[in-house]
């Protein structure tokens, strides 16, 4: 189905029928904004979850993968502020009190609740403050809150990522809508971003696992920021079913375009988190097109994409080219030299692995544009992939010299 296709739905993660969300101040975070959210489905629904591919995962991913091994859910609680990482036995301690809390409140099991922390690294939970956020949050749920549950996650996240589509399938509307945070410390490699989607599509939970990891292998394992991957990554999707209608199945008509309008969700957060991503003042999309395999064409794709070379090159709008073809020969790619085509900003750079002559006065004006991008072909092959990120700032630096400040 066709992007265009899809209605935008107001109300992120509260946009599909049967979930109730809630976003509020606990006093985690020092300067008082909200900081514990909650998204409530009326009944646990079918869930799946893809998680950080991190060997330092942190408590609340532990735990979390235990919670939703049945494919089932009735909620998620996040806490921003402190990403209760680093924290030994007493962190899983604190991420299962998160659960037993939440759970206790809405009336459901601790196993059907997930729980997702973010924030700094190695320090202990607050845990007074944040079983008293989990309370307030329980209390004040309501169907038209996504917003403050997004408002809620954010860290050095500088606008809210909310998203939402609708589409009718044989008269019957389906809505998706999403909420996600990441700013910096972003290369998901699921298998400090968090993504939450929901839908009212009547998805069995074997569907939204299909679903859910073929959208993030297509979309949040496609950005990257700065290349790091965060010990609390996590996506996830519900399903309230309350659209009605029989169960869908991988294999049902329906699930197609269902499945993508799910994938259009995460892709739209994701490209939104790299949009934010720490000082960044660009978009930079980077295509690789002709490589022997997608796997390489996504290798090379990362190559370039996480060079710092040449993310400043296109900060400082240098239509420096040579740096993207130094980073494709440091890729795993399989690469002929001379089969290789730059298109830097639109402009072409190099054919037959060497340069061409082109003007630098129009390329300096393509490059101070707000999106940017690179695209090359490989010509080996039918391999493509295309992977987001963003230009490297003096800001960048200044942030995260500053981030414990």
């Amino acid at each position: 189905m066709s992007e265009n296709l899809y209605a935008y739905a107001d109300g992120g993660v509260t946009a599909p029928a049967g979930f109730m969300a809630a976003g509020v101040s606990a006093g985690i975070k020092k300067s008082g904004r909200r900081d514990v959210a909650l998204i409530v489905s009326g009944d646990a629904c079918a869930s799946a979850a893809v998680f950080t591919m991190s060997s330092m995962a942190a408590p609340p991913v532990v735990v979390s993968r235990e919670h939703i091994s049945d494919g089932r859910l009735r909620a998620i609680v996040v806490n921003a502020g402190n990403a209760n990482a680093c924290t030994g036995e007493r962190g899983m301690a604190d991420a299962r009190a998160m659960a037993v809390a939440t759970a206790g409140l809405i009336g459901c099991e601790a196993t059907d609740v997930l729980v997702a922390s973010t924030g700094v690294i190695g320090v202990p939970m607050p845990m007074s403050l944040v079983l008293a956020g989990i309370e307030k949050a329980a209390g004040e749920l309501d169907y038209l809150a996504g917003e403050d549950a997004a408002e809620a996650i954010m860290t050095t996240d500088t606008f809210m990522k909310t998203t939402g589509a609708a589409l009718e399938i044989d008269g019957v509307k389906y809505t998706v809508g999403g909420m996600a945070k990441g700013s910096g410390m972003i290369q998901p490699n699921m298998a400090t971003m968090l993504a939450f989607i929901t839908t009212d599509a009547p998805l069995s939970s074997a569907a939204c696992d299909a679903a859910l990891r073929t959208a993030v292998a297509r979309t949040f394992n496609r950005i990257t920021v700065d290349s790091d991957t965060s010990t609390n990554d996590m996506c996830t999707l519900m399903a309230s079913g309350v659209a009605g209608g029989e169960l869908i199945e991988a294999g049902d008509a329906r699930y197609a375009p269902v499945a993508a309008a799910i994938e259009h969700v995460c892709g739209e957060l994701a490209r939104m988190v790299v949009r934010d991503g720490e000082g960044a003042t660009k978009l930079i999309t980077v295509t690789v097109t002709g490589a022997t395999s997608e796997p390489d064409a996504e290798a090379a794709a990362f190559a370039i994409a996480n060079s710092p070379l040449v993310k400043t090159a296109i900060f400082g709008a240098d239509a420096n080219w040579g740096r993207v073809a130094m980073a494709i020969g440091k890729s795993s790619a399989t690469v002929d030299p001379a089969r290789v085509r730059i298109h830097f900003a639109g402009i072409l750079t190099c054919d037959g692995g060497t340069a061409v002559p082109f003007s630098e006065e129009a390329a300096a004006v393509a490059l101070a544009a707000d999106n940017v991008e690179i695209a090359v072909d490989l010509g080996l092959g039918d391999g493509e992939a295309t992977v987001w990120t963003c230009d490297l700032s003096y800001e960048y630096v200044k942030i995260n010299g500053e981030y414990r400040s």
